[in-house]
C-alpha cells in the first residue's frame, strides 16, 4: 500500500472517530453547550484539557523550535507546565466554585459591571483569535504534506474539518473529542520517538537516550554540539540568548498560560470545586507524557538532519541533488519541497546543496575555498520537523500516517477549544448578558454556531499568511493573556476590595499597551509589512520580545488597577462577602480554645 492511501485510512479513521462522538454528543441545551451539564468525570476532563493545551504549538512547532535553536527555548516548556501549577492553585478551584460558565461571566459578576464584562469580551477575543491562529496554520501544514496539496489548500480542509464537530457538539461533543484526540496525539508523538532513540542511542525511553550516547560512542548532545559548531552554527546546548528576554518569556508564558479563557472554561464542566483541582493535577500528568519527550525529539530530529546533509562533516562532500532524487534517504525532502515548506537552490551550479551557517568567518574561508556562494538549503519550515521526523529517520509508513493523525488531533482539539471560548463570549457574554437579556435558549445556541463559524473563517484568513511559526504565534496569545486577563482575575479572586474602575482601566492598559508593542513589530492583525519596526533583537526596548512584554504590561494591569482603586471606592460589601465565600470553604472558622 503506497504511503498516501495509508494516510487517508488512518487520518480518515480517526476524523470518522471525531465527528461521530459529535454527533453522539451532541449539545442540546445551553449548558451542555457550554459546560457540558457539568458532568465531565475529573480524569477525563484532565484528558480534555491536556489535548486542548497541547495544540500545534505543543505535539507540530515546539520541538522545531527546541530542534533550530536549541538550549534557549526550552523556556517553552518550562513557561507551559509551570502555568498550569499557577492554574491549579490559585484560580481553577475558586472559578469552579463562583459557578459561571465563562471568564467573562466571573469578571462581569465579580467586578459588577457591564462594562467589565464587555472589556472581557474584547480581550477574549483578541487572545483567542490569536491563538487559533497558529492552530489552523499547524493544521494546514499536516494536511498540506499528508494529502500532497498546498499548505493553503490544506488550512481550509482543516477549518471544513473544525467546523464539522464543533459547532455541531459545543462543549459537551468537544470534551469527549478531546478525549479521544489525546489517545491518539500522544500515541502518535512516542511511538515514533522511541523507535527513533532506539536507532540513534539503543535506549528504549526518549527522555533518557537523549542523555544517552550515540552509535558512535560519543554522548549524543555533545556530539550534536560537534556537528554544528564545525558547520558555523552555535553550540546546541549553548545559551546565546537576552537572559532578562529569556526570564521574561517564562513568565509570560506562565501566567498567560493561567489567564488562558478556553483553558479555564474546562474547569466549569466538573461536577464539584474539588473535581477542579483534581482536573488540573490529571493534566499535568498527560502533558507531561509528552512535553518530557519533546526535548529528545527536537534534538534527534536535528541530529538526523545534520548528519544526513553532512555524512562526514564539514571535511566530507555535501549532498548532490542526483543523490536526493535517487536515493531514498532523501526521499523525505522531495516530499517536503512540494508543500513549499521546504526548499533549497543550488546557488554556484555544481549540482550539490551546501547547508551551512554562511555568516560564519570560518565558513566564509571554507566557502571561498571551495566555490561555494553561501546557504542553499533556503527554507526549512520549523512547523515541518516533528511531521517528518519518520520520514527523515526511515520509519515504516504506518508511523508516518500516525504521526499525522496525531498532528492533526493535536491542532484541531485546541481549535475547537478556542473556537468555543470564542462562542460562549459572543453569544453568552455579549448577547445574552448584555445586547438582549431575552434572548431565548435556542437562539443563543444559534447565535454561538453563527459566531464560531465566522471565527473559524477569520483565523482561517489569517493563518494563511502567519507571522511566525505555530509556537511563536501562541506565545504572542500567551502574552496578551498575561497583560490582560490574569491580572483582573488574580484580583478577582484575592482582592476584596478590588473595584470595578480599578480593573476596567487595569485590563484596558495592560491590553493596550501589549497590543501597541505587539503591532509595533509583528504588525497590524498579523498583516505583513504593516509593522512599524523590524522585528529584530536590536529594534526591541531592552531587547525584550512581543510575547515577553506581556509581564511588563501585566505589571502596569496591577499597578493601573491599584492606583485607580486608592483614588475611588471600594468594591460594595456584599461584593466583598462574595469573595470571601469563594476563598473559604463553607463552615471554615477560628479553631475555640477549650
Amino acid at each position: 500500500m503506497d504511503q498516501f492511501t495509508l494516510n487517508l485510512i488512518v487520518v480518515g479513521l480517526s476524523f470518522a472517530l471525531y465527528i461521530g462522538i459529535a454527533i453522539w454528543a451532541r449539545a442540546g441545551s445551553t449548558s451542555e453547550f457550554y459546560a457540558a451539564n457539568r458532568g465531565v468525570h475529573p480524569v477525563l476532563n484532565g484528558m480534555a484539557t491536556a489535548a486542548d493545551w497541547m495544540s500545534a504549538a505543543s505535539f507540530i512547532s515546539m520541538a522545531g523550535i527546541i530542534a533550530f535553536v536549541g538550549y534557549d527555548n526550552s523556556t517553552y516548556l518550562m513557561g507551559w507546565t509551570g502555568g498550569y501549577v499557577l492554574l491549579a492553585l490559585l484560580l481553577a478551584p475558586y472559578l469552579r466554585k463562583f459557578g459561571r460558565f465563562t471568564v467573562p461571566d466571573f469578571i462581569g459578576d465579580r467586578f459588577y459591571s457591564q462594562t467589565a464584562r464587555i472589556v472581557a469580551v474584547i480581550a477574549l477575543l483578541v487572545i483567542s483569535i490569536t491563538y487559533v491562529i497558529g492552530q489552523m496554520a499547524g493544521a494546514g501544514v499536516a494536511f498540506s504534506r499528508f494529502l500532497e496539496v498546498s499548505s493553503s489548500t490544506g488550512l481550509w480542509i482543516a477549518s471544513a474539518v473544525v467546523f464539522c464537530y464543533a459547532v455541531l457538539g459545543g462543549m459537551k461533543g468537544i470534551t469527549y473529542t478531546q478525549v479521544a484526540q489525546y489517545c491518539v496525539l500522544i500515541i502518535a508523538y512516542t511511538i515514533p520517538a522511541i523507535f527513533i532513540s532506539l536507532q540513534l542511542t539503543g535506549t528504549f525511553l526518549p527522555q533518557i537516550g537523549l542523555f544517552s550516547a550515540d552509535n558512535s560512542g560519543t554522548p549524543l548532545l555533545a556530539h550534536l554540539d560537534g556537528l554544528l559548531t564545525d558547520l558555523g552554527f552555535r553550540a546546541y546546548t549553548e545559551h546565546h540568548s537576552n537572559t532578562l528576554d529569556m526570564v521574561l518569556f517564562t513568565l509570560a508564558l506562565m501566567i498567560g498560560t493561567a489567564g488562558l479563557p478556553h483553558v479555564i472554561i474546562r474547569f466549569f464542566t466538573v461536577p464539584k470545586v474539588s473535581d477542579a483541582r483534581a482536573s488540573a493535577g490529571w493534566a499535568l500528568v498527560f502533558i507531561a507524557l509528552l512535553y518530557t519527550v519533546a526535548p529528545a525529539v527536537g534534538a534527534m530530529a536535528r541530529y538526523n538532519i545534520t548528519t544526513q546533509m553532512w555524512p562526514e562533516g564539514v571535511t566530507g562532500e555535501a549532498v548532490s541533488l542526483e543523490t536526493i532524487q535517487t536515493d531514498e534517504q532523501y526521499n523525505w525532502m522531495l516530499n517536503w519541497q512540494t508543500t513549499g515548506l521546504l526548499g533549497w537552490e543550488d546557488k554556484n551550479g555544481d549540482g550539490r546543496i551546501q547547508y551551512y551557517n554562511d555568516a560564519s568567518a570560518d565558513m566564509q574561508a571554507i566557502a571561498a575555498e571551495r566555490g561555494w556562494n553561501g546557504n542553499e538549503l533556503t527554507n526549512f519550515n520549523r512547523d515541518i520537523l516533528v511531521l517528518a521526523n519518520p520520514e527523515i529517520a526511515g520509519l515504516p509508513g504506518w508511523v508516518i500516517a500516525l504521526i499525522a493523525a496525531g498532528g492533526l488531533a493535536a491542532a484541531l482539539s485546541t481549535a475547537a477549544g478556542l473556537l468555543l471560548a470564542i462562542s460562549s463570549a459572543v453569544s453568552h457574554d455579549l448577547i445574552k448578558s448584555v445586547l438582549n437579556p431575552g434572548i431565548s435558549e435556542k437562539g443563543e445556541m444559534l447565535a454561538a454556531r453563527i459566531s464560531m463559524a465566522v471565527a473559524i473563517l477569520i483565523a482561517t484568513l489569517l493563518g494563511l499568511n502567519p507571522p511566525g511559526f505555530a509556537a511563536q504565534v501562541v506565545a504572542i496569545a500567551f502574552g496578551l493573556a498575561a497583560a490582560s486577563l490574569f491580572p483582573t482575575i488574580m484580583m478577582g479572586i484575592f482582592s476584596k476590595t478590588m473595584n470595578s474602575t480599578g480593573a476596567v482601566a487595569g485590563m484596558l492598559v495592560g491590553l493596550i499597551v501589549e497590543m501597541v508593542y505587539i503591532f509595533t513589530y509583528v504588525g497590524w492583525f498579523f498583516i505583513p509589512g504593516t509593522n512599524m519596526l523590524p522585528n529584530t533583537a536590536d529594534n526591541w526596548l531592552f531587547g525584550i520580545q512581543p510575547a515577553s512584554f506581556g509581564v511588563v504590561a501585566a505589571i502596569l494591569n496591577f499597578i493601573v488597577a491599584y492606583v485607580v482603586l486608592a483614588m475611588t471606592k471600594p468594591a460594595p460589601a456584599e461584593i466583598q462577602d462574595l469573595v470571601e465565600s469563594i476563598r473559604v470553604p463553607r463552615g471554615a472558622g477560628v479553631a475555640q480554645s477549650h
